[in-house]
């Protein structure tokens, strides 16, 4: 396990000492701040991954530190200490940005447990930006990799381990997700970068078209082949393929692809002869090709030779944390290329553009965004220039509409963490996972609702 970095910022002294001398222990590196003067001169001066931050201190309270932290670096993770009765003041460090808490006294096996997440995640983000410079080595433009998530950090990072093998890769998601992006990221990390990656949308092209589109035919082979034609296994040699939809492949097919990736050989239609080819391939769906192998539309063996490697990509309603960045990038992407004076969006159109839910995933964010920046007015975007509105309440009746957009939410969460439990079985890792929470939360939340623990 990485070691990290930590500061300890706690009054107390034993509790302080115990602390440190286990987190030595644990291999890691360690300093310590009796107040919260004294931590935020050790964190301009130092660098940390990590620090422990007691709540209830003498002069400035942890929140104050908090936020002082955050602005000086909004990258360190901070962990509040809380004693048991003032659970509620460590949900609004939460929301400041503190990613978890620990109540008192502390339990040294939970601390190692939070101490190694944040581990992972750090080691995680570490080698995703050595992708990213090795993108940039290669041209690759900035819009295929922008994301914050956790969830799209770990895509990328497979993506990277990956991209090295000549393993076939299933790449699962909705569309509009970026699977084409995510397979062309693959292909251009790996050995076989400067070959071509050609792109085959298996939906697109006639069943007795496919196969030909594919493996090519000789002429004569049928009805209209006047001349010899190259498939897009040839095309590909030495690179990789792409087939988008794979789901959609017709049996016919299904068999000389199967055959292709075992024996690493095909034949053109109206030809016995066998053509030897250096192809990798990654496919996609939007489909359950599980279920599409039980009703015996897609071959089951054929299915297993494709997901050596599965790869998932998460809508963009699950991964809203991208959704600031993703909207900043694409707004200055569009206005350097329609030469438009666009410089962001009002307050309310910001909202709108975060409480959506995105059933086309990012392709409909990119279609609203540029529409956004073509018919903007002015150099801010309005909510006239989005293709849906959000309501202000009046003054007059702001306090209610609040109180009752608070209900509204409650009842939605405590909806969502029942579905999430019953989804996995009443296993909290899992419903926390599923959430996007961490554990210590998901249990507050339980409790809050009063639902089963």
């Amino acid at each position: 396990m990485q070691k990290v970095s930590i500061l300890i910022v706690e009054d107390g002294q034993s509790q302080r000492e115990m602390l440190r001398d286990f987190l030595l222990s644990e291999g890691h590196v360690v300093a310590e701040a009796e107040n919260g003067k004294k931590a935020i001169k050790t964190v301009l001066n130092g660098h940390f991954d990590l620090i422990l931050l007691d709540y209830k201190m003498p002069g400035m309270d942890g929140l104050e530190v908090l936020k002082e932290i955050k602005r000086i670096n909004p990258e360190i993770d901070v962990v509040i200490i809380t004693a048991y009765g003032t659970i509620e003041t460590a949900v609004e460090a939460i929301k400041v940005g503190a990613i978890d808490y620990i109540t008192k006294p502390v339990e040294l096996d939970e601390l190692l447990i939070l101490v190694n997440r944040v581990a992972e995640r750090r080691q995680l983000l570490q080698e995703n930006k050595l992708l990213r410079e090795e993108l940039g080595k290669k041209g690759v433009t900035a819009d295929k990799i922008v994301y914050k998530s956790p969830r799209m950090a770990e895509v990328i990072n497979m993506a990277g381990r990956v991209a090295a093998s000549k393993a076939s890769v299933l790449i699962q998601g909705e569309s509009g997700t970026g699977k084409e992006l995510l397979a062309r990221l693959i292909h251009q990390l790996s050995p076989r970068a400067n070959k071509p990656i050609i792109v085959v949308n298996c939906v697109a092209l006639h069943e007795n078209l496919l196969e030909s589109e594919l493996f090519g035919h000789e002429k004569g082979a049928f009805t209209g082949a006047t001349s010899r034609r190259i498939g897009r296994f040839e095309e590909a040699d030495g690179g990789t393929l792409f087939l988008d939809e794979i789901g959609e492949l017709p049996s016919t097919v299904q068999v000389k692809l199967l055959r292709f990736i075992q024996e690493r050989e095909f034949q053109r239609l109206g030809s016995n002869i066998d053509i030897h080819v250096d192809v990798r391939v990654i496919s996609a769906t939007n489909r359950d090709l599980e279920i599409q192998v039980k009703e015996g539309t897609f071959r089951e063996d054929l299915f297993y030779r494709l997901k050596v490697v599965t790869m998932s990509l998460p809508p963009l309603r699950e991964r809203k944390e991208d959704l600031r960045i993703l909207i900043d990038h694409f707004i200055d992407k569009f206005a350097g290329e329609n030469g438009r004076n666009v410089q962001g969006l009002t307050a309310e159109a910001r909202d709108s553009l975060l409480k959506y839910d995105y059933p086309g995933n990012v392709r409909e964010l990119v279609n609203i965004l540029e529409r956004a920046v073509v018919i903007a007015r002015n150099e801010y975007i309005t909510t006239e220039d989005l293709p849906f509105k959000s309501a202000s309440p009046s003054h007059d009746s702001g306090k209610k509409s609040a109180s009752l957009l608070r209900e509204s939410v409650e009842e939605l969460e405590k909806k969502l963490i029942a579905e999430s439990m019953e989804k996995a079985q009443d296993n909290q890792t899992k419903a926390a996972e599923i959430l996007g929470m961490s554990e210590r939360m998901l249990r507050y939340k339980l409790k809050k609702y009063g639902l089963k623990t």
